[in-house]
């Protein structure tokens, strides 16, 4: 037997299980065949599916999703949005994108979208005239904060740096939303219920119209941007025509953001 079923669902036995670990590689081959047969005639078609964080899709991937539908009306896109740090390409995925996690050594990574980013800490006025301004990153713990929780269940800390000064704060939770809830949470910094601590450019609207003012930005830290991570073989030709894509971008010059 391949598969064991209950009333609620389907898993594969032991053998069935290994059976399936044995013809992935085939069936990926035929698939890669299918797809290269479909774009013989110098037209890419075909689908591209991509497992992406939350994180990227504010305003650092639907640009490139929106040139490239353009560029290729015979492709179909299908992008799986996880927070997780799950295997993409497992999951039936051409390709992943993610902020800095270990890969697989079959794995080929390019950079995507802004070489550098940072994380700010922002407020709006209201709240930082009735509670005052924070003045160094130890003074934020007195705040009301605004926090995340990723799905795996995490409430990551706050960093802060400057020159080779840090500082890790575990900040008390005045309100805590899913990662999925992003924008949200940036309604309720709005309203003036606290501190927020997020990306830079998914705050940079809001701190160009003075709805919200950085606070300790000379504390922010930086990390280098997305990867976009595929298998070291088997490039279909819809990812092959986005890592075109990816590239030219990236040789446009973004930088921090």
């Amino acid at each position: 037997p391949l598969l064991t079923r209950s009333t609620r669902s389907v898993r594969p036995t032991q053998a069935g299980g290994a059976l399936a670990e044995r013809l992935a590689p085939l069936l990926d081959d035929a698939r890669s065949a299918m797809e290269a047969v479909a774009s013989a005639s110098g037209r890419v078609s075909g689908p591209l599916r991509l497992n992406v964080p939350k994180a990227v899709m504010v305003d650092i991937l639907p640009p490139l999703i929106e040139r490239f539908l353009q560029r290729y009306p015979g492709v179909s896109v299908e992008i799986m949005v996880e927070d997780r740090f799950v295997d993409g390409i497992a999951a039936g995925c051409h390709a992943g994108i993610r902020y800095g996690e270990a890969l697989e050594q079959d794995m080929i990574s390019v950079p995507l979208g802004p070489r550098r980013q940072r994380i700010a800490l922002a407020a709006a006025p209201s709240y930082l005239e009735a509670r005052g301004v924070p003045g160094h990153p130890r003074d934020v713990p007195d705040h009301d904060c605004l926090l995340v929780r990723f799905s795996s269940g995490a409430v990551p800390p706050w960093s802060f740096e400057r020159g080779e000064e840090s500082h890790v704060i575990t900040p008390p939770g005045r309100l805590t939303l899913s990662a999925a809830a992003g924008e949200a949470l940036i309604g309720h910094t709005l309203a003036g219920r606290g501190l927020i601590y997020l990306f830079a450019n998914w705050l940079k609207p809001h701190l160009d119209d003075g709805r919200l003012v950085p606070v300790l930005s000379d504390w922010w830290p930086e990390f280098d941007g997305p990867r976009l991570y595929f298998p070291n073989r088997h490039v279909p030709a819809p990812l092959r025509a986005f890592l075109d894509l990816v590239a030219e971008d990236r040789n446009s010059g973004s930088t921090i953001e």
